[in-house]
């Protein structure tokens, strides 16, 4: 139980240090130009909205070095660290700053798009552990060409984190939607290489935590082997519990998406019980209110992220059926 609690205490560390990272970019903003004093506030807005989204980028890339030895892990999480900084910064960058010059409207839809995507995938999730299936699954043959195999998997994950990098920086444009062009352009630049820093830096000490352990193992004294055998023991543990922090947040960040877009776009009633529901409970907690409140609207969100995905994947499947299976 302690050493559970333990692994637990360690992810969600992890989790609240990539937000106030993220929270951190206001003072180096204003040392780098006192003019740009509004980049600050919108990044920490911006990064507070992300995290949902960048927990579930940290919970999927530790499942791409599965498969290769412990040498190799580091060296593939830095190439994909470069692919997801060159998705940031060279295309999406550009993408989101054009859109908030000449087609500011098309913001809010292609945050939708993207919220239903995170719901669609998150839900997925859900029905394969319920339905033993699993949308798309293939069977892999065995490997032949370490290289080629190699950079399959990190151009797979470039992929998918540019799905992944396209929601966060659209976010973060919704935050700074109002501001001049540079200040956009500076407060996206920053949620972009900090973001990446802080998610690729926590994958790396996730997939390097059993090799710590192991180390701590060999070790002289018997406090030092017992918390390296449990960091080895854990390990399966914490992926476990990153692969399930995930597909929640894919379904909170996802509902949520929906409702402020549905909102934006002129249908408020589904937000208004949401938030209803999230100023009954804050009320009903007392002392431990707001943060029952924000579990409240987070549930709502999930709910709501939970249906709609259910929706799309029953689309998908019925498709996949028609065309013979082909996913």
């Amino acid at each position: 139980m302690a050493a559970a609690t333990i692994q637990q205490g360690i992810f969600f560390k992890m989790a609240s240090g990539l937000v106030a990272l993220l929270d951190d970019v206001a003072v180096i903003a204003r040392a780098a130009a006192a003019s740009l004093d509004d980049v600050g506030l919108g990044v920490a807005k911006a990064g507070s909205k992300a995290a949902g989204v960048v927990i579930d980028d940290a919970a999927v890339t530790p499942g791409y070095v599965t498969d290769f030895t412990p040498e190799r892990e580091l060296p593939i999480i830095w190439k994909i660290t470069k692919g997801s900084l060159r998705n940031k910064l060279f295309i999406l960058l550009p993408i989101a700053l054009l859109l908030s010059a000449f087609l500011p409207w098309l913001i809010t839809p292609i945050l939708m798009l993207g919220g239903s995507y995170l719901a669609f995938e998150g839900a997925e999730k859900i029905l394969e552990k319920f339905g033993g299936t699993h949308h798309g699954e293939t069977l892999e043959a065995p490997v032949t060409d370490v290289a080629a195999f190699e950079q399959a998997r990190v151009s797979g994950a470039i992929r998918t984190d540019l799905i992944l990098s396209a929601e966060i920086m659209a976010i973060a444009l919704s935050e700074v939607a109002d501001s001049s062009l540079l200040t956009r352009a500076v407060a996206l630049a920053l949620v972009g290489i900090l973001i990446t820093a802080g998610v690729y830096g926590a994958v790396a000490l996730i997939v390097k935590m059993d090799d710590i352990g192991l180390h701590l193992a060999k070790k002289q004294g018997k406090g030092t082997q017992a918390f390296g055998r449990m960091l080895v023991n854990g390990m399966p543990k914490v992926l476990t519990l990153l692969a399930s922090v995930g597909t929640l947040a894919m379904l909170w960040v996802g509902g949520g998406i929906i409702l402020h877009g549905l909102e934006e776009l002129g249908v408020p009633a589904p937000a208004h019980v949401a938030h209803q529901f999230q100023h009954w409970l804050a009320v009903l907690g007392g002392p431990v209110g707001g943060a029952l409140g924000w579990l409240g609207y987070a549930a709502a969100s999930a709910v709501v992220g939970l249906a709609l995905g259910a929706v799309i994947a029953a689309i998908v499947h019925f498709i996949a059926k028609a065309r013979g299976g082909a996913h």
